[in-house]
């Protein structure tokens, strides 16, 4: 005698799946059939808006944008896995689904790694020094304005555009003080000078390193953008330079502690970028091998650090090692507390944005499956041509968020030439800085400059920061012509 919480499963069960089963198409010839006009197709489509509304609506909500997206993506594979099954196909979504795992598996770990590192070298104060070095040389107003754009562009296709962003806006805000519109156009400038270096380098953006795990660009085929990238951002820094006025900011004294083995991280974290490299391109294997075999190394040094520091407790007597009687009785617990420790680094990954990835990810594999991606291909790369196809790809990076936009783009696989995949690489990674909340860089410094630079702040310069994005693209035509052919 089944129960009443059985008997309301099994009537659920028999509502949803029904329906499912009686409109699902058959599959014959070993092809997918295409269930872009089914309800439930519709459904799937209807649950992936509302949770990127709830995304896009994270700072007036107060919800991490990574909760929204994992409950759609398990909400859409079960739809996809229903309509499947009752159409006879018991492989199909497994298949799609361990696809969409294993990229998305690739794609966290060698964020985790690189994250690892750069929480590292904040932690040993690498970071620290950059910054009270640029407040504390008495710069111009107009000079800090060019020095953190600069700074930014060279430093995001290392440390990524999100914390590269976040470190120079702390500096512009230190420098600018109470001269908002200083500390706006600042702003505003690294988030474009840091979106552009990114999309020149793998490591500058997520867009940029899923094109180059999934094997479309060669990593030395990026550096081809650096020029376009460099217009991209010279463009709008020059116009916004116009209108700073001249100063000097305020004195600001401090001084940065650098850790032990800080420069030594710095060290690792490039021999790390040369093994990531070097396993894709001289031993084809996936780039993550590379950065986890250089988290491990982190992880060794790591542990030196912490026995160095421990060694520094004790002091020698004849051939004897004896503990400092200090270090014993807890009268020293600070020095314990500054003890390093890897894990602490790994433990403040941005888990969310991690999350995030996850459920985007699924989420549009499912309605790539459905044949939605299919339909998308060819009202833009067939209909529309893949050249304005790539640059609304950077108009819709601006509006939606660049990740979902490119990993649907590299989920279609459209057939282009190098030059076109460039040129959407390009557009994906520059077309963000349109609006403030076009990037994740954008997004991080609207929070550290809360009330200063703002969403309509940043959309009174939209139309140079437009300029720069027409001109990035035609010099990429111009210089490399060759690839388009």
């Amino acid at each position: 005698m089944p129960t009443k919480y059985t008997r309301l499963l099994s009537l659920i069960f028999t509502l949803f799946v029904l329906p499912v089963a009686t409109h699902a198409g058959e599959i014959t010839n070993g092809e997918t059939p295409d269930y872009t006009r089914h309800w439930a197709a519709i459904l799937c489509v209807i649950v992936f808006v509302i949770a990127y509304i709830l995304v896009i609506l994270e700072d007036q909500i107060h919800m991490r944008k990574s909760k929204p997206v994992i409950l759609a993506a398990g909400i859409i594979w079960a739809i996809v896995a229903s309509l499947f099954v009752q159409s006879g196909d018991l492989h199909t979504a497994e298949a799609a689904v361990r696809h969409n795992l294993l990229e998305y598996t690739e794609l966290f770990l060698f964020l985790l790694a690189a994250m690892t590192y750069i929480n590292t070298m904040d932690e040993r104060g690498v970071f620290d020094a950059l910054r009270v070095w640029l407040m504390s040389n008495q710069f111009s107003l107009k000079t800090i304005f060019w020095l953190t754009g600069l700074l930014a562009f060279f430093i995001s296709p290392i440390a990524d555009n999100l914390t590269t962003a976040l470190l120079m806006s702390t500096v512009a805000m230190a420098v600018g003080g109470s001269n908002h519109r200083f500390v706006t156009l600042a702003c505003i400038n690294i988030v474009v000078a840091a979106n552009a270096g990114g999309a020149f380098s793998p490591f500058g953006d997520i867009t940029t390193l899923m094109v180059w795990q999934k094997g479309v660009i060669p990593f030395q085929d990026f550096l081809v953008l650096f020029i376009p990238s460099l217009v991209n951002w010279l463009i709008p820094a020059t116009l916004m330079a116009f209108a700073l006025g001249k100063g000097v900011p305020d004195e600001v004294t401090g001084e940065a502690v650098v850790k032990d083995g800080a420069w030594i991280v710095v060290g690792l974290f490039i021999v790390t970028i040369i093994m990531a490299v070097s396993a894709h391109s001289l031993l084809h294997l996936p780039p993550v091998i590379g950065m986890m075999t250089g988290l491990g190394l982190l992880k060794i040094f790591g542990y030196f650090l912490k026995i160095r520091g421990r060694f520094k407790a004790f002091w020698v007597s004849g051939d004897m090692l004896r503990p400092a009687p200090d270090e014993f009785n807890g009268s020293n617990k600070a020095s314990k507390r500054e003890e390093y420790n890897i894990f602490q680094s790994l433990a403040r990954a941005e888990w969310d944005t991690l999350m995030f990835f996850y459920g985007i990810i699924l989420c549009v594999g499912g309605l790539s499956v459905l044949g939605y991606l299919t339909l998308i291909s060819q009202a833009m790369y067939i209909d529309l041509g893949p050249t304005w196809a790539n640059i609304l790809v950077g108009i819709l990076s601006a509006i939606i968020d660049n990740i979902p936009v490119m990993f649907a783009v590299l989920t279609m696989y459209p057939d282009m030439s190098e030059g076109q995949w460039l040129l959407v690489t390009l557009t994906a990674g520059v077309g963000g800085s349109l609006l403030s909340i076009g990037s994740a860089a954008g997004v991080a410094v609207m929070g550290q400059a809360r009330g200063i630079y703002t969403f309509f702040a940043h959309l009174r310069w939209t139309w140079a920061i437009a300029l720069g994005y027409i001109a990035s693209i035609w010099v990429h035509f111009q210089i490399n012509a060759e690839l388009f052919s």
